[in-house]
């Protein structure tokens, strides 16, 4: 019985490949990284000590690097255990809990239909590739030279051309006994009841083979050689082989780099045909590029199949950020725990293929390390006019920012963006340069009940009044200060008291400088921890500064990145200063776990609880201002018991806030380790 390749790639989608394989093996745990589906272990088919033997869910593929053994899941159970692949087939159904198909003589027909299809595809494209290099393809062989395509890069994506004639390929194939029938079928000719004679569609352009999952031709990809042609690029049309909505080109090459000994883990959506070909050629092999159309639902489930963040790579003009704009739209109803995207902005001017054309693969590595996530991407979208000097205009960006949110179908990622996007209206509203604004509430104006705001306060602070205020406070003002807004004032004055920080006001607050120093004395601590540590946001404007010129320097450096290189860098970019301030810093306070004499595991270990802790105490503000806020909101619709339940709640917070913050004045809480890393004169 034949299945279909639909009903095959499935059930082995349904069914991660390690789960047929860890039955028969033992995985390694120190290689194995079951979170990345990355699993090694000693190969089942030839005796070995050490575990050469590497299996991805990701490609559902395994391979022994000792005996050269790979294969899918049918593939494993035939050869180890001797299974016909009908038997495999009907486990891995089993499995995945899907009803074996019944014998289907028609689809069966369709099959081998689209196999000689595939057939037909496969000699246009050894036709094109002839064509390129005969005196006919002398002006596309020109184009590709001008564009900086290496003859190996031409070689591998199988680039051809499409000779002027209008019936040069449909005699080719003809001549080779196809018939009239099946060139029409894979899209080849135009054709129809109102053409009374087929011609070929792809004439005088260079061709792109847009292959399928299974790496078979089954479309092209046309760019015009002729500046007076219609359309600069042309696709295939639809065809049994081709629905140019459910293909990504390169999809199979840029799946293959996934989880390689370059680490790499993600997928890069650009915009063209050459701009994957010319990053592939500057060495950046995992990127893949719609068809000539914007990015399409089913084209944003193929990347997530294959990575939890892929990053789309857009033009920085304005084409390009209205094309950002809508993949945003795109991708938030779809979004789920673990699963987003980021938006990688060119230069403007730029796209992909001149960035390494010009100067290698270094600004395009700068671009993806400076990649938005898609929370600020909204968020930079809504606030784009900047313009929100009165009530209405500021009231008219929080529903926008609902409405946005709203749409997102998961209910815990939407909860949580609703409160990252609460967070940034807070802080962007409540700056004391902003019109009619100071510190943190309205100044004067305030009509209505209590001198509220009419269920929006920014920056958190409360309305006038407590639980058992009532609706008092009167008009343009606040009412008395409440205890919890006092003790947070009190957490305040204790700091700035501190003989620890007294005299550093105008540092970063010293658990940022922890963070910044280590990592450049540290650098390796970068790359141990790359995707969680280089998306930090800072709030000392010195230290997004500095943190960029980091990012830009382990960029282009990578994993061979030293201290010395790195603190020259920044020397050189004019941040000499502000290291030895950082590092005057965290030597006063005896934070050795930053400094360079620092062991470099105490470092890491240091670092984590470091950033573990900067990770809770802003979660913590943002819970509080949420507090705040529902309180002010109770407080104003005179709810006493739901003002009180809130109150509770937020002091249980504040207690918290309190605690983290009071641990030797944020000193203790980065924890000097277990004794192993010590200052200068330490016992």
């Amino acid at each position: 019985m034949r299945f279909s390749p639909t009903f095959l790639e499935e059930i082995k989608d349904r069914v991660p490949i390690s789960d047929v394989i860890g039955k028969r093996v033992t995985w390694d745990r120190k290689k194995t990284n079951a979170s990345k589906g990355d699993y090694w272990a000693c190969c089942p088919f030839h005796g070995e000590k050490s575990p050469s033997f590497h299996c991805e869910d990701r490609k559902g593929r395994y391979h022994c690097f000792g005996c050269g053994v790979s294969g899918d899941h049918f593939r494993f159970l035939n050869e180890l255990d001797g299974m016909s692949f009908p038997e495999a087939v009907q486990q891995i159904a089993d499995l995945a809990g899907v009803a074996m198909p019944q014998p289907d003589v028609e689809a069966e027909k369709r099959d081998r239909e689209r196999s000689t299809l595939q057939d037909v595809m496969e000699m246009a494209t050894q036709f094109f590739q002839d064509q390129l290099q005969t005196a006919n393809g002398a002006r596309a062989r020109a184009y590709l030279r001008d564009r900086g395509l290496t003859g190996r890069t031409i070689e591998t994506f199988r680039l051809g051309y499409a000779p002027e004639s209008r019936n040069a390929l449909k005699e080719h194939l003809a001549n080779k006994g196809i018939p009239r029938e099946q060139i029409e079928a894979c899209g080849l000719v135009v054709h129809g009841p109102d053409i009374a004679v087929s011609y070929d569609r792809f004439r005088d352009r260079i061709m792109f083979p847009i292959l399928s999952s299974r790496e078979k031709v089954i479309a092209f990809g046309g760019r015009a050689m002729s500046p007076d042609a219609p359309a600069k690029y042309l696709n295939s049309n639809e065809t049994e082989l081709f629905h140019k909505g459910n293909v990504l080109y390169n999809f199979a090459r840029a799946r293959r780099t996934l989880g390689g000994a370059d680490g790499n883990d993600t997928i890069i959506a650009v915009e063209g045909y050459m701009d994957v070909i010319a990053l592939h050629q500057a060495g950046i092999e995992n990127a893949v590029a719609p068809l000539g159309t914007a990015l399409t639902e089913n084209q944003l489930e193929l990347l997530w199949k294959l990575t939890q963040e892929p990053i789309l790579c857009f033009d920085g003009d304005g084409a390009g950020i209205r094309a950002a704009n809508r993949a945003v739209d795109l991708a938030l109803p779809h979004l789920k725990p673990g699963r987003s995207v980021r938006f990688a902005l060119l230069p403007d001017g730029k796209d992909p293929d001149d960035l390494v054309r010009e100067e290698g693969r270094a600004p395009f590595d700068r671009v993806l390390v400076a990649a938005r996530s898609l929370s600020e991407m909204v968020w930079t979208r809504e606030i784009q006019s900047g313009s929100f000097e009165t009530p209405e205009k500021r009231a008219e960006l929080e529903a926008k920012l609902k409405q946005v949110v709203g749409v997102i179908g998961d209910e815990s990622v939407r909860r949580h963006y609703g409160q990252a996007m609460r967070d940034r209206l807070n802080t962007y509203l409540r700056g004391p340069q902003r019109s009619g604004f100071q510190g943190g509430g309205f100044q004067g104006g305030n009509q209505g009940r209590g001198g509220g705001t009419g269920g929006f306060q920014p920056g958190g602070g409360q309305r006038s009044g407590g639980p058992g205020g009532g609706r008092s406070g009167g008009r343009g003002g606040f009412g008395k200060e409440s205890a919890p807004m006092r003790s947070l004032s009190g957490v305040s004055d204790r700091l700035a008291r501190s003989s620890i920080v007294s005299g550093v006001q105008s540092l970063p607050p010293l658990k940022e400088s922890v963070l910044a120093l280590t990592i450049v004395n540290h650098p390796d601590v970068l790359f141990a921890e790359y995707d969680e540590i280089s998306v930090i946001d800072y709030e000392s404007k010195e230290l997004q500064r500095l943190w960029s010129q980091v990012l830009n320097a382990a960029a282009a450096k990578g994993p061979r990145l030293t201290r010395e290189m790195l603190v020259e860098n920044l020397e050189a970019a004019g941040f000499a200063g502000l290291l030895a301030m950082l590092d005057q810093q965290v030597r006063f306070a005896r934070l050795w776990i930053a400094t360079q004499a620092a062991d470099p595991a105490d470092a890491l270990e240091g670092y984590r609880q470091a950033l573990a802790l900067h990770k809770r105490t802003k979660a913590l503000l943002w819970q509080r201002r949420e507090l705040e806020r529902d309180l002010a909101r109770a407080t104003e619709d005179g709810d006493d018991e739901l003002a009180s339940l809130v109150l509770r709640n937020l002091e249980e917070v504040q207690n918290e806030v309190e605690r983290l913050e009071n641990q030797e004045a944020i000193i203790e809480g980065f924890g000097v380790l277990s004794g192993r890393v010590k200052g200068p004169g330490a016992k």
